[in-house]
């Protein structure tokens, strides 16, 4: 074949297709990780002042060994961090004062080993560990007997707590002993406790009453199961209205009376009355046939008069004068 020197369409570039027309390629942008600023110094300082703020909202209990025996009896603990009972004092004491200089409202509780152990035993908790102590901290600030800190020192706070203790203690076996009057077997009757809880509280009302103004110290003893409950309580009747009485004496105080008119057996109530310019005086009253049956003048000064462990006769205070309790009008 002969060539014509022309060139064929598709030998033509382009001849035969148009060329592709690319597009340019979109990049997605990427994904850039949100930096993490660092709070400025006035942030921080914003978060440390709230969190001290939000500690002042917090309460704080503090169980104290107040005893060199219960103290002792911690000290076979390995977690236990103190070896003097001084130097333990002194550095709660010390802790006690920082808590109340940041305004953080502060309780102080009796730290019983025996009742540790016991708690422990119940809660199937180990004992030699900070945290089950803490634990029962907890637990005694819910159940009471608790001392509020006002910066006392630790040799006034000591006693007051062990005062609070033994209070504490006495409400609680008062109540399980009411609580068993009127109990027969699966029948119980509360109506018995009851009444006897009411007619201990018209009881102390009429008391304070019939002896007038003053500043009163109430001691009421009942005997019960082999023991001595006994039961203090101050009443403030210097002002016009009702008596100020001290709680939660009062309620320790009513339930002992309770105990003694519900079980109808022996035991007494003394009251010294304290007036500005006037000798102090004492009056009693004798538990019987579940109401206050007065006691002679004489009565009552062998009562105040005479040891009660041995019997022997001691000498009447001086500056105090011993009368006989007034007739109370017995409730319907």
């Amino acid at each position: 074949m002969a060539h014509t020197g022309r060139r064929s369409h598709r030998n033509r570039p382009g001849g035969h297709r148009k060329p592709k027309t690319q597009k340019p390629k979109t990049q997605k942008p990427k994904a850039q990780k949100p930096r993490t600023q660092k709070p400025t110094t006035r942030q921080r300082t914003r978060r440390q002042t709230t969190r001290r703020a939000l500690r002042r909202e917090v309460p704080s209990t503090v169980a104290l060994l107040a005893d060199e025996r219960d103290f002792a009896a911690m000290r076979h603990y390995e977690s236990f961090a103190f070896d003097d009972h001084g130097a333990y004092l002194r550095e709660m004491e010390g802790l006690l004062k920082a808590l109340a200089a940041k305004g953080v409202h502060t309780t102080v509780a009796l730290f019983d080993p025996v009742a540790y152990e016991e708690f422990c035993a119940d809660t199937r908790l180990d004992p030699d560990t900070a945290a089950s102590r803490t634990r029962y901290t907890a637990e005694l600030a819910v159940a009471g007997g608790t001392v509020t800190y006002e910066g006392q020192p630790i040799a006034r706070l000591v006693p007051r707590l062990i005062g609070v203790a033994e209070e504490q203690a006495t409400w609680e076996y008062a109540t399980a002993l009411l609580s068993r009057v009127g109990h027969h077997g699966e029948c119980r009757d509360d109506t018995t406790a009851r009444a006897a809880f009411d007619r201990a509280g018209a009881a102390l009302r009429a008391v304070v009453e019939s002896v007038g103004p003053g500043v009163h110290h109430l001691v009421c003893s009942v005997p019960a199961d082999g023991t001595s409950l006994v039961a203090v309580l101050h009443a403030d009747a210097r002002e016009a209205g009702p008596p100020k009485l001290a709680e939660p004496s009062g309620l320790v105080f009513r339930t002992v009376l309770a105990c003694g008119f519900a079980l109808r057996g022996a035991g007494g109530l003394v009251l010294r009355t304290i007036v500005a310019d006037s000798p102090e005086t004492v009056r009693g009253w004798a538990l019987q046939d579940g109401w206050l049956r007065p006691l002679s003048e004489a009565e009552v000064f062998t009562a105040y008069c005479t040891d009660a462990e041995t019997g022997e006769p001691i000498p009447p205070e001086h500056g105090v004068e011993y009368r006989a309790g007034i007739p109370l009008s017995r409730p319907e």
